[in-house]
């Protein structure tokens, strides 16, 4: 070797060292949690060059200061007004969760709602559809994925024929989300004259850096009165009738009443995000009418451009409110430290802790990073029930038969942290012993997991859970 190349490599070998120092400094003065800091920081001293490019890539935290940057110069928001002044009958019980709501959510607890559950796809996209060909001013949809097979197409006509007759339709669709389909849906609903746009486009390598800056959101709503949201993305899978090859039970809701006006303003911020486009003109303006029915409302938006941790604070408050139930359904369960406690807490203060979580999800890795958590769980008291399949995609979280979580949120790091999210949180007895009832149902079809039968996994079972454990922080 010549002097002039060892200088080359001793330059090479002195910059991926300095880089390595400033990552797994940024790493130490930036991460929160001390997990996700001793993991970077260890892939950073064991891969000093790959480790690093990986950091700054996906694990630092630029997402919300990106986001906060691209919609810099929104319009404020009015401030609510207190929730707790909305019903007295509700301020006894529901202090706690009410006064933690205001802090979390901008908007305020809305009264007089309709809100009906929709158990499978072929329930959920039948209403949809129905909604949509009964519009007469927007229609505004946002989803994860959005497929071109046979339900995709239903879709698409149908939001067509609406904008043929002259209704404002817009349609927003994740970036990563429309890749989900080898045609994609955003060129053939621009095709048919539907406006429609991707939620940051994934432009390789240019868009590496936001890779991780999801919309999982899962949004519709008419003329700014009736609304959708829940789990369900636009595919095949959801419908109970016609399957394919990958059946997915799942929840979706109905929203009838001025929440719905809630829905489309974070709709109505993710398209300006996406498209610039601010909804604006009569089309656009929810239009207050008469009370549709008697549930308490509110809007949960979540993601790395609004208040940091919104889902985690608020699952922090309802478990901590809970007095005798709490049922949580989640396809992905990879909950933080803190909510672990607060589960195994509930549990030990006598409230009955049910989780529901899929046999076998699609995702091998996330099941198995989730197995270390569950001896744990069930030695504190809570129960685990695995439900059979087809994989169960549902996102529902009850509290004391009355208190109602349900959106496009997971239990997992990336919708804690990550993805853009949307929860309704509902109040409502009625509803609550609907669903509970429903649950019931489902724990009659699923497993209970014993704490034995967690024992007795094979050594060689537990060694893979507890290395995939270790790779929650990058999940």
């Amino acid at each position: 070797m010549d002097v002039e190349t060892g200088w080359i490599a001793s330059g090479i070998a002195a910059a991926v060292f300095l880089l390595a120092v400033a990552s797994a400094v940024h790493a130490l003065l930036q991460r929160r949690e001390t997990g996700t800091v001793i993991a970077w920081v260890g892939l950073i001293i064991l891969l000093p060059l790959a480790g690093s490019i990986l950091y700054w890539l996906i694990g630092v935290n630029r997402i919300r200061r990106r986001a906060r940057a691209l919609r810099d110069g929104r319009s404020p928001s009015p401030a609510p007004r207190p929730s707790l002044a909305v019903d007295p009958g509700l301020k006894a019980r529901w202090r706690g969760l009410l006064g933690s709501g205001d802090t979390l959510s901008p908007f305020t607890l809305s009264a007089g709602n309709r809100v009906t559950p929709l158990f499978d796809g072929d329930q959920a996209y039948a209403a949809m559809l129905q909604a949509i060909d009964r519009a007469q001013r927007s229609i505004a949809l946002a989803t994860y994925i959005f497929d071109t097979g046979r339900v995709g197409q239903h879709f698409a006509e149908r939001l067509h024929a609406a904008h043929e007759r002259g209704v404002e339709v817009r349609v927003l669709i994740d970036g990563i989300g429309v890749r989900y389909s080898r045609r994609s849906m955003i060129a053939h609903l621009r095709r048919l004259g539907v406006r429609s746009a991707a939620f940051l486009p994934a432009h390789l390598p240019r868009s590496l850096a936001a890779f991780n800056l999801r919309n999982h959101r899962k949004l519709l709503i008419v003329d700014g009165t009736s609304g959708f949201t829940g789990g369900m993305n636009i595919r095949q899978g959801h419908s109970s009738t016609d399957p394919g090859r990958h059946p997915i039970r799942d929840l979706h809701f109905q929203i009838d009443g001025p929440v719905a006006e809630q829905l489309l303003r974070v709709f109505s911020e993710d398209w300006r995000f996406a498209t610039g486009e601010t909804l604006s003109g009569p089309a656009w303006v929810a239009r207050a009418g008469p009370e549709a029915g008697t549930t308490f409302c509110r809007g949960f938006p979540d993601g790395p451009d609004e208040d940091f941790e919104v889902l985690q604070f608020t699952l922090l408050a309802a478990l901590a409110e809970a007095r005798e139930q709490v049922t949580v359904i989640t396809p992905y369960f990879l909950p933080e430290v803190g909510l672990l406690s607060a589960l195994k807490t509930a549990a030990l203060r006598g409230v009955r802790v049910d989780l529901l979580l899929p046999e076998c999800s699609n995702l091998r890795l996330v099941d198995w990073a989730s197995n270390p958590l569950h001896a744990e769980l069930v030695e504190r008291g809570c129960r685990i029930w695995l439900t059979p399949p087809p994989f169960n995609h549902g996102k529902l979280m009850l509290v004391d038969a009355c208190w109602v979580l349900f959106g496009s949120a997971n239990w997992d790091p990336r919708s804690l942290r990550l993805n853009f999210e949307f929860n309704l949180e509902c109040y409502d007895a009625e509803l609550g012993r609907n669903l509970s009832e429903w649950t019931v149902d489902l724990r009659r079809t699923s497993r209970l997991l014993s704490l034995h039968e967690i024992r007795q996994r094979p050594i060689p079972l537990r060694l893979r859970d507890g290395a995939a454990r270790l790779l929650t922080p990058y999940l």
